[in-house]
């Protein structure tokens, strides 16, 4: 998946719209490039992600979700097992973006297929450190020379 000419593609999955407005002006502030849209469930992002994969291109699909675990109806997990049970969905990167640093928690999200699992600290500065640490997930391989 190449990056757009604005930027990179992301999608922010989070049923709490005051917790997303926060989380998407700190993912701006790790990475100005990431072009963000947020869907309010998990039922919503699934829609999306499959509406843009039927096209049969890449070229609308994010390049990373950012999946809050703890949601109504259609839980992180079980957007994360359709997602990589969704061959023309398997590919996108997907980070785990939750309060919860439950250990079965976080070995269930790895065991699912997530590239990382951050749970969010207290501080937006500790925050912006670990996501900083993890900005690799969504940037596009180097060029060899």
């Amino acid at each position: 998946m190449s990056d757009t000419p604005s930027g990179i593609r992301a999608l922010l999955v989070d049923d709490d719209p005051i917790g997303a407005e926060l989380t998407v002006a700190i993912l701006r502030e790790v990475d100005p490039r990431l072009v963000i849209e947020v869907a309010g469930d998990g039922e919503e992002a699934l829609r999306m992600l499959r509406a843009r994969a039927g096209d049969g291109t890449d070229a609308s699909l994010p390049q990373v979700v950012f999946l809050d675990l703890n949601m109504p109806r259609l839980d992180g997990h079980d957007v994360l097992r359709d997602i990589r049970a969704t061959p023309a969905l398997a590919a996108i990167r997907v980070v785990i973006f939750t309060n919860s640093d439950r250990p079965s928690d976080v070995a269930e999200s790895l065991r699912l297929g997530a590239e990382a699992h951050v749970a969010k600290p207290v501080s937006v500065e500790a925050l912006v450190a670990r996501l900083r640490g993890l900005a690799h997930l969504w940037h596009p391989p180097s060029p060899s020379l």
